[in-house]
């Protein structure tokens, strides 16, 4: 720990409690933007929902004041890039949240949003509508401190910024591994010198600070089709081969500490009296380092190499990749401001692993100091069961505003980039 910048310090007491009073004040504008997000079918696949929640974001981020660009896509949604200009000289900072949940259409208006006893339920409400709307206020709040007119009204948002720049991304396809999205956040990434994923925080309030790996591999066993009654002795069938490459996949999990091997979708042939031609599996490859995650793919593709049934072969395809977020030096850091200052809002705050994978893992892996788990509290994301913790969300939207412009100030992260671009 640096004696002369200690976490946090740099945040006095009165900007910190008026930082927590102006989220405060805007948590029911909070709570209404979070029904509307929620209240829209924007699954990853849904471009004009994903492209509708987009729209929306981008329009809060042009009221604050930032640059929009949209990165237009033919088939899944616009990414929204949101370019906020501030103090020169300062740091470079990049936000990211994403607008796709992984609920086909149809779910919005089966399941509105409710909130009931303090907690909200909803499509998507924790994964990630509240995380992207805490980074939105988190903005908001830095931008009107010192604005208060004090009488619970606050002038439109012109304050300045920390950063020399504060670049927010709002990704269209994250639940889908980012796949158009990549290409943009690793070019934003590389000009910034820190990373904040707005992704909730675990359920018992933990932020992120590394995330597993993530693999996801297609195989396909190719055979030979025959009628299955009549000549089934000239048949290679592929579901036979699928089937003992299953058991031999699913047997890696425990061969590496932390890996895990699933084979989670799988199909193939046609008919019955068919002996089948070809069959699918998909498979999810997980580890909690790179070296790992290698030698579990080198593992997939040496059993795919072979196969028990003969005259039958596999081919992989790759679908998406993530590299694991590993745990930066830098980034520890960060997660003593966050530490800092979340003890004096009142709550304790720790940092953790854990087995999904997002953006962040794109942003460490580029070995840009990232922390995630910023959003607020909650819990059984990607089910019907996905809920919020209401009271959460002014603690961690002030904690994210405080963590933002703790960094901003912090003249050890100031010189991580000696040479700017």
């Amino acid at each position: 720990m640096d004696a002369l910048h200690p976490p946090g310090a740099a945040v006095s007491p009165d900007e910190l409690e008026e930082l927590e009073e102006i989220v405060q004040d805007e948590l029911p504008a909070f709570l209404e933007d979070l029904a509307t997000l929620v209240n829209v079918d924007c699954g990853s696949y849904t471009k004009a929902g994903v492209d509708q929640v987009g729209s929306w974001t981008a329009g809060f981020l042009e009221r604050l004041g930032a640059q929009v660009e949209i990165h237009a896509h033919s088939v899944l949604g616009n990414t929204v890039v949101g370019t906020f200009s501030g103090r020169p000289g300062g740091p470079r900072a990049l936000l990211i949240g994403h607008l796709d949940t992984v609920f086909p259409e149809g779910t919005a208006a089966a399941r509105p949003l409710r909130i009931d006893a303090g907690i909200a339920r909803g499509p998507g409400v924790t994964d990630m509508k509240s995380g992207l709307l805490a980074g939105l206020y988190a903005i908001l709040a830095l931008l009107s401190l010192g604005e208060g007119d004090g009488e619970g009204e606050r002038a439109a948002a012109t304050g300045e910024l920390p950063f020399e720049r504060l670049v927010f991304v709002a990704n269209p396809d994250e639940e889908i591994g980012s796949v158009s999205s990549t290409a943009t956040i690793r070019e934003l990434a590389l000009a910034s010198d820190v990373c904040f994923v707005l992704e909730c925080a675990r359920a018992n309030g933990d932020i992120v600070s590394a995330r597993k790996g993530s693999l996801d591999l297609r195989l396909t066993i190719h055979g030979r089709a025959a009628h299955a009654g009549v000549e089934p002795e000239k048949g290679r069938n592929a579901i036979l081969a699928a089937a003992h490459q299953v058991i031999e996949l699913q047997a890696l999990n425990g061969r590496w500490p932390g890996v895990t091997v699933n084979v989670g979708v799988v199909h193939g042939g046609s008919r019955p009296n068919v002996v089948a031609e070809e069959a699918v599996l998909e498979v999810d490859l997980r580890a909690p380092s790179r070296e790992l995650l290698e030698a579990a793919e080198a593992a997939v593709r040496a059993l795919a190499a072979t196969t028990v049934v003969a005259d039958t072969h596999v081919t992989i395809e790759e679908t998406a990749r993530h590299w694991p977020m590993e745990r930066l030096e830098r980034s520890g850091r960060l997660v003593l401001h966050a530490q800092a200052l979340a003890g004096r809002l009142g709550f304790a705050l720790a940092d953790t692993a854990t087995g999904g994978a997002s953006d962040a893992n794109t942003t460490a892996g580029l070995g840009v100091p990232t922390l995630d788990g910023l959003g607020p509290i909650g819990g059984n994301d990607h089910s019907s069961d996905e809920y919020l913790e209401v009271d959460s969300i002014v603690p961690r939207t002030t904690l994210l505003a405080g963590l933002l412009l703790a960094v901003g100030r912090d003249p050890l992260v100031g010189s991580w980039r000696p040479h700017r671009a």
